[in-house]
């Protein structure tokens, strides 16, 4: 691929089956893939991990874009001490994988405002940060308010930009940035664009997960009622228009990955979800421009 070009990929699920997953679905022309693990590893080897799936890669051109920890390491239990040890070992293993960049939750102190938060993310992630500035690793949080709001939640602060002047300024490294997708905004009312456009230096990741909000159901029945008003949709399902998107991206400078985040559609779910997936893949690929085509050695303009 160009050295340009962004890659248009998907999550898996981090194990034992990781590659044989990757081995079954790599011809459908899936260009990276963001492995992912839920609080810990599970006691995977890394160094393994990372032979067996460089070894399915082999000459396909794919790449692993990121490797992704989500937990609550802000917390003070066995969990959050895992999930904290857990984005060491990625660090650390990052270049096995031949990629720079570790992604997941920032954590939160549970049920309490954001601002509370700040001090214990900068304790937890100074060190981290350093650690990856140290190896030539990125560090990126996902933009999921999991069910958060500025005031209470479980899992992650980083869903709101006034979020993230503050954690950027509690830990002030270039090396940290966002893992961004327009659903988790697009679900709380927000324009995605704007926000876009603000932000795009510090996007280091993105998910391909879109969102459809009903608005007829807001009119009639608000955003608190008995009706969801909002539903995770696979990229080329929902409301947002890619091309845009992708065009903020490149004109950002963003060369990085859009990872399609699956298994979250209503419809295009359970024995369609490949369906949906790839469909997503292909109409990723047609909203960056297709594939990419070299201008002609002599170039010609018009006056």
């Amino acid at each position: 691929m160009h050295e340009k070009q962004i890659r248009i990929g998907t999550l898996v699920r981090g194990g034992l089956s990781t590659p044989e997953y990757i081995r079954q679905i790599l011809s459908h022309g899936f260009e990276s893939f963001t492995i992912t693990f839920w609080e810990t590893l599970g006691g995977v080897d890394l160094a393994r991990l990372a032979d067996e799936v460089n070894e399915v890669l082999d000459g396909s051109g794919a790449i692993i874009s990121s490797l992704s920890i989500f937990g609550n390491p802000l917390m003070d239990h066995e969990k959050a001490r895992e999930t904290n040890s857990a984005w060491f070992k990625l660090i650390d293993a990052a270049h096995l994988f031949n990629c720079d960049l570790v992604t997941g939750f920032t954590g939160r102190v549970v049920d309490r405002p954001i601002e509370e938060s700040i001090p214990r993310f900068a304790e937890v992630f100074d060190p981290i940060t350093q650690k990856a500035a140290d190896n030539g690793i990125r560090p990126a949080f996902e933009n999921c308010d999991m069910g958060g709001d500025w005031n209470r939640g479980d899992w992650n602060i980083a869903h709101n930009p006034k979020a993230w002047e503050l954690m950027f300024d509690a830990v002030p490294r270039d090396n940290v940035g966002l893992e961004w997708e327009p659903c988790h905004q697009m679900v709380n009312l927000i324009d995605p664009m704007p926000q876009l456009r603000q932000w795009v230096s510090k996007v280091f990741h993105v998910h391909g997960k879109d969102a459809t909000i009903l608005w007829d159901v807001i009119r009639e029945y608000g955003i608190g009622g008995a009706k969801q008003f909002a539903f995770h949709r696979t990229p080329g399902f929902g409301d947002s228009n890619w091309t845009d998107i992708i065009s903020v991206l490149r004109n950002g400078g963003y060369t990085g990955s859009i990872d399609i985040e699956g298994w979250h559609d209503p419809v295009y779910r359970d024995e369609w979800e490949m369906t949906g997936q790839v469909h997503a893949l292909n109409y990723l690929k047609q909203c960056r421009g297709g594939e990419y085509v070299p201008n002609p050695v002599t170039s010609s303009s018009s006056s």
